[in-house]
């Protein structure tokens, strides 16, 4: 297995490359969608979600793709995966909208792009609410800085306006027209078919694996729309509509966990087992939905040595990366919480590489 660190396309520069070296990891995993970047015409009432992103036409270039890749390599880094469409490359793939075909085309042309540069995994969240209504508190050891999912006790539940979709605005002239109504299982269901109907034979094509993120959290509905993996035998059920090593899943412990069926050992052997892991999400939480906290990597429910045990007997060699961690109190709370994770991940592989 292979240590990686994920970050923000505002973090991908040559120091935290750097940070990510000396903290033992060997791969990056990108994320090309920055959050929280609102504008002066954008609301700032929590409703409308982390902000802005409008880059329809704006497709990932085969210069942006290789300059990335060249970056990380030079760090003395791999790039393994992006994870994420921007919102405003996919809104009316998410939406069944009248740009579908055109946006389905797009996704095939970055897609192929990454083939070139040689970007192996794309990881995706099938999703129109998003990750939405955690809170923030000290819910880690410590006091320490981190999210929780409170249910009913947490943010209402208002309807998602027009021009937005996955918790971000792509279209702010159209905020006021109303909300896009409810989207039910089958109709969510059916959309994700056809885009991996379209998409996969592509990704297979280019040697890129498309890797699905489980819901975050794992609830069947959010703001009146239905979630697709909101179980872990859902997953299973995304694996057999197009069957292809390219149809892969974005493995996330910490959102199998919060499920409130199934077992997560038997999870991670099921899926493991079957080669469909393109990368792991190794993170830690305490309780189920709708109630549970994350925290640090060694205080939660899942016993993550006996969860990369389990990897490492199947045969799984892709990257595992703390996709969040609690922040720490100090002068670099991020820096901090991820250094600390990576070093438990490390010290763990370590160990196994000894058995």
């Amino acid at each position: 297995m292979k240590l990686g660190l994920g970050l923000y396309r505002h973090m991908l520069t040559p120091v935290n490359f750097q940070f990510a070296r000396q903290s033992g990891a060997t791969h990056i995993v990108a994320h090309l969608v920055d959050y929280f970047n609102t504008g002066p015409r954008i609301p700032t009432a929590t409703h409308y979600g982390w902000g802005a992103s409008d880059n329809r036409g704006k497709l990932w270039t085969l210069e942006e793709l290789h300059d990335l890749k060249s970056a990380v390599n030079a760090a003395g880094l791999e790039l393994a995966a992006i994870e994420n469409f921007d919102p405003s490359h996919w809104y009316d793939i998410l939406l069944d909208g009248p740009r579908k075909h055109e946006q389905l085309e797009d996704i095939k042309t970055m897609i192929r792009r990454m083939g070139q540069v040689g970007i192996p995994v794309m990881g995706y969240n099938f999703s129109v609410a998003g990750v939405w209504g955690h809170v923030q508190g000290p819910f880690a050891r410590g006091g320490a800085e981190s999210v929780s999912f409170l249910g009913p006790d947490g943010p209402d539940e208002t309807p998602i306006p027009t021009g937005m979709v996955w918790n971000m605005i792509y279209d702010a002239d159209r905020l006021e027209e109303g909300t896009i109504g409810t989207v039910t299982h089958e109709q969510l269901w059916s959309r994700l078919t056809e885009f991996l109907q379209e998409v996969v034979p592509v990704a297979e094509e280019s040697g890129v694996r498309l890797a699905a993120h489980p819901d975050d959290p794992p609830m069947p509905t959010i703001r009146g729309t239905a979630r697709l993996v909101y179980q872990p035998d859902y997953y299973q059920k995304l694996l057999d509509i197009q069957p292809s090593h390219a149809n892969s899943l974005e493995f996330c412990i910490g959102s199998l966990a919060e499920m409130t069926e199934g077992d997560i050992y038997e999870a991670i052997d099921q899926y493991s087992k079957q080669d469909a892991v393109a990368y792991v999400h190794f993170r830690n939480v305490k309780g189920k939905v709708p109630h549970y906290h994350e925290v640090f990597v060694d205080e939660g429910d899942v016993d993550m040595i006996r969860a990369m045990r389990i990897l490492r007997n199947n045969g799984y060699e892709g990257v595992i990366i703390p996709d969040h961690t609690p922040q720490m109190t100090c002068g670099a709370p991020w820096h901090a919480g991820m250094a600390y994770a990576l070093g438990y991940m490390k010290a763990i592989l370590t160990m196994l590489e000894r058995e």
